[in-house]
């Protein structure tokens, strides 16, 4: 457990350290969190249906079993926001298959097929930095628009809540109780520009005989309006298996409802060492009626403040003008001044 806040302190520092401050902006393209692991505190929107699914394929090798498996897997996340723009329910569920082959002995190369997860949730938006902005528009300062405000390292949270399913006889569920048992997390998002950095922290299966943490950090960076980069880090930490594993990939946004993406993994273990690759593609079925706008109750403060301000560098402009000499030379009349 202190090895997990000492990495949490450790990384939460370094990505302070690598972002620098830039204007958040919103996006009327598709909202997915592939292809990483982490889910984004923003729900899909109300009544948004969003699929999200991929295939993969990859190895792992264990030192101390002697095993070399290889490992293909589908899964789809199915997203819907119900009611009103804060919540989404989502289901989760990947099916894979392992071929597992023993280095030592005579042994056959064993199968392992199933449903590896099973899970529906729901995520609820509890705060959000961006509804209402404390900082206007400085119609006459650029400096004043685009300098660092401490006030948006503070993120947007989000809490969910779900239920894993364990099935008997599956091959995938050979040590853990069967039934239903729930998983909790806790979300953060930052929106810095071209820049998000998300964070989840997770309690799964909780209250069963091998409940385990996990701890998800994720920051994106957009290089264009089509093509955006993600490295993530993920520490799992629990009785049957802890690991340290690491992510990294590129989506690319075919239209505004269409995206594909590729990623990677890698461990730092051999118990075992992995490697992973991957592909997939999120669609978005847009229902909502109409757009909901967010009002800012600070909004007519602010225009009063600035129509006020503008008034005030008129009035001055029109005294100067008053209070100019009488032979000073106008750019209209050419320097002719009878």
């Amino acid at each position: 457990m202190r090895l997990f806040f000492y990495q949490f302190q450790f990384i939460l520092i370094i990505l302070f350290l690598f972002t620098t401050s830039v204007s958040a902006q919103y996006t009327e393209t598709i909202n997915s969190n592939r292809p990483g692991e982490s889910q984004g505190a923003f729900s899909v929107g109300n009544n948004v249906i969003q699929l999200e699914s991929g295939f993969d394929f990859g190895n792992d090798s264990h030192a101390l079993l002697n095993t070399d498996t290889n490992i293909f897997g589908v899964n789809a996340v199915l997203r819907y926001g119900l009611l009103f723009e804060q919540l989404e329910i989502n289901a989760n569920i990947r099916y894979q298959r392992n071929e597992i082959s023993f280095l030592s002995g005579s042994s056959n190369t064993a199968i392992r097929a199933g449903l590896e997860t099973t899970q529906i949730g729901a995520k609820y938006l509890i705060y959000d930095p961006y509804k209402n902005p404390k900082d206007g528009v400085n119609l006459y300062s650029y400096h004043a628009n685009n300098k660092f405000k401490w006030s948006t390292l503070i993120p947007a949270v989000s809490v969910y809540a779900g239920a894993v399913f364990d099935f008997e006889n599956n091959d995938f569920n050979t040590v853990r109780d069967n039934g239903v048992s729930p998983n909790i997390a806790i979300i953060t998002q930052h929106n810095w520009g071209r820049w998000v950095w998300v964070n989840n922290i997770i309690f799964d299966r909780i209250g069963t005989n091998f409940p385990s943490k996990a701890w998800i950090t994720t920051i994106t960076h957009s290089l264009s309006s089509k093509v955006a980069l993600f490295g993530e880090y993920q520490l799992v930490d629990g009785d049957l298996y802890t690991d340290f594993l690491f992510r990294g990939g590129g989506a690319y946004l075919i239209t505004k409802n269409l995206q594909v993406d590729v990623s990677g993994l890698v461990n730092l273990k051999n118990t075992p060492s992995r490697w992973n690759v991957g592909a997939g593609v999120s669609y978005r079925l847009d229902l909502h009626k109409k757009d909901e706008i967010i009002e800012d109750t600070n909004d007519d403060k602010k225009k009063s403040s600035s129509k006020k301000q503008a008034e005030r560098v008129n009035k001055k402009n029109k005294t100067k003008s008053k209070s100019k000499r009488r032979d000073a030379v106008s750019p209209d009349d050419g320097g002719d001044n009878q």
